[in-house]
């Protein structure tokens, strides 16, 4: 069965949605000051990649290098990066989270799993083993769309 405009659009509105929603509710119980998107997602970057360099992080990203640069310049004055020579190439840096970082990090994915999980606990049965057998799906077309990405 072939997923029409509507319900390829519905689906991404909803997905946008929710992820706005679940940001929107985590800033509240924050510790220290909120970070920007882009830092996060650079963050959890280096987290999965640690000793990642500025220039792959950039390209991983689809960010400019001057653009990652200036992230990590803000995040090294703040305590989240650290930022070390390459000792294969010292003209480059390897990036690793501080410790800090890491906690934070670790708070806040414990904070969204809680914020879901009891909001998935509020839907009818139904609804939970929809989401649930959804999800394999969810994976995969994340999978398709970061290989696109990937495309020259």
């Amino acid at each position: 069965m072939e997923t029409d405009f509507s319900e390829a659009e519905e689906l991404a509105g909803a997905l946008v949605g929710i992820q706005r929603l679940i940001r929107r509710r985590l800033r509240g119980g924050l510790a220290g000051p909120r970070l920007g998107g882009a830092e996060v997602e650079l963050l959890r970057l280096v987290e999965s990649r640690p000793g990642i360099g500025v220039s792959d992080a950039a390209r991983e990203l689809y960010l400019a290098g001057n653009s990652v640069s200036t992230l990590v310049n803000r995040l090294v004055r703040d305590g989240h990066l650290l930022r070390e020579t390459d000792p294969a190439d010292r003209r480059a840096a390897r990036l690793l989270l501080t410790a800090d970082a890491e906690k934070r990090l670790a708070d806040w994915r414990r904070r969204r799993a809680e914020l879901v999980a009891r909001h998935v606990a509020r839907l009818g049965d139904a609804d939970r083993e929809a989401l649930g057998a959804a999800l394999p799906a969810l994976r995969k077309l994340a999978v398709t769309l970061h290989e696109e990405a990937e495309e020259p």
